[in-house]
């Protein structure tokens, strides 16, 4: 379908304003390409205030040099061509396009042409490895990661740390244990007492035995003495009536 000249200068005069405001500019060569994909993809570019147009290359030559003065060469613009602006950051696009043309890994449909990059033209590959870098939310995100990330474990450390008081029963690591921990050594120290006291018992017994045993031999010589007087006056008595 044939495009009026009034509407070919709208398009022209909104691609010059696009790629004038835009901080990064960048084209793709898209391969039978669904307008469900396309409208996906435009969905994902408004999210960082970005735009995906499909556009003339007639168009394209003509906004550059009106804009950067510029000369693009046809070589550099094979196929179906659609022009990625990116306003706020300069990989942001970049970045949405280069994880949609991932899912056509297998089967490429899209891939990067070329593109216009601090102030000068980059080839694919060299667009390819700028699209790779992840934009400036996901950096920041990663950074602040990376910098909670030592603050997330202290806190699981002292997580743990507590969850370990509660189970041996302290307030803080400098509290008395529990009385149910301490009974053990309460025993002990009983034990240890009794052990103590048996021998000075034992002590007792033995001079209570010592004191009758040196008693004995007392009480026995007498006796014993006293026998052998009664047997000697009794043998004298009797020589004496024999006499």
């Amino acid at each position: 379908m044939a495009v009026s000249k009034t509407k070919k200068i709208d398009i022209l005069d909104n691609l010059k304003n696009n790629i004038k405001n835009a901080k990064s500019i960048a084209f793709t060569t898209n391969n039978w390409l669904t307008v469900e994909e396309i409208t996906n993809l435009r969905k994902e570019l408004r999210k960082v205030n970005s735009s995906f147009s499909l556009v003339k290359k007639t168009l394209i030559k003509i906004a550059f040099k009106e804009v950067y003065n510029v000369e693009i060469d046809d070589s550099i613009l094979p196929g179906q061509i659609a022009v990625v602006c990116s306003n706020d950051d300069a990989v942001s696009a970049l970045w949405k396009v280069n994880e949609f043309m991932k899912t056509f890994a297998k089967n490429p449909k899209i891939v990067w042409a070329w593109s216009y990059f601090e102030w000068s033209v980059k080839d694919g590959k060299e667009t390819a490895i700028i699209a790779a870098i992840p934009s400036r939310e996901i950096l920041l995100g990663r950074l602040v990661w990376s910098m909670m990330s030592p603050v997330s474990a202290l806190a699981r450390f002292f997580d743990a740390a507590a969850k370990k008081l509660t189970d041996e029963g302290k307030a803080n690591l400098w509290s008395a244990p529990s009385a149910k921990k301490a009974e053990p050594k309460v025993e002990e120290k009983k034990e240890e007492e009794v052990k103590a006291e048996t021998p000075v018992e034992a002590k007792i017994e033995e001079t209570v035995e010592e004191v009758k045993t040196e008693e004995a031999p007392v009480e026995a010589t007498p006796e014993v003495k006293a026998e052998e007087v009664i047997t000697e006056v009794t043998e004298e008595s009797k020589e004496e009536v024999v006499a």
